[in-house]
């Protein structure tokens, strides 16, 4: 029987309650002993302000993971998920974009696009995001967008281009 083909996929990283740090080293750690899930680097992590939610919240440290991974995107969600929870993330209990011990979004897999009400690949505003964005030409500048169909570079350098 042949071995389930790997897919490259990234996994944006962000919190911004408790030892955000170790929360993410601690993140990457539990994904990369997920069976299905091999985790081949971690971006710089780095500070940011918040985008969107609740006025007052603190900054973020934010990184992505590249992982070669086995599983399909809905048994990928699930997985980062429960990675979530085992760092106290309850997301029935929290304000969407709000304050968080670990938040662990798929943003590219390979060239899967799904559109899902609770499975959108890639990532709807990743392109929008330096965060991810500065995270990912980091990791893979040359990696395309699936659907706008530009690399993570292409995408960096629009960002600092004037509108108009």
């Amino acid at each position: 029987m042949a071995a389930a083909q790997e897919t490259i996929a990234y996994i944006a990283l962000g919190g911004n309650v408790g030892d955000v740090e170790a929360a993410l080293r601690q993140a990457a750690g539990t994904m990369g002993r997920t069976p299905g899930i091999r985790v081949l680097r971690v971006s710089r992590l780095s500070w940011t302000q918040p985008v969107g939610g609740p006025p007052g919240q603190g900054r973020y440290l934010n990184g992505v993971a590249e992982i070669a991974t086995t599983l399909r995107p809905r048994e990928l969600l699930q997985a980062v998920q429960a990675v979530e929870a085992s760092l106290g993330r309850d997301r029935g209990r929290e304000v969407r974009w709000g304050p968080r011990t670990c938040d662990l979004d798929i943003v590219l897999m390979g060239d899967h696009v799904v559109d899902e009400p609770d499975l959108v690949i890639p990532h709807p505003r990743m392109h929008q995001r330096r965060f991810v964005l500065d995270a990912l030409a980091e990791l893979a500048p040359a990696a395309t967008h699936p659907v706008l169909h530009k690399t993570m570079a292409q995408l960096l350098r629009e960002l600092d281009e004037p509108i108009g």
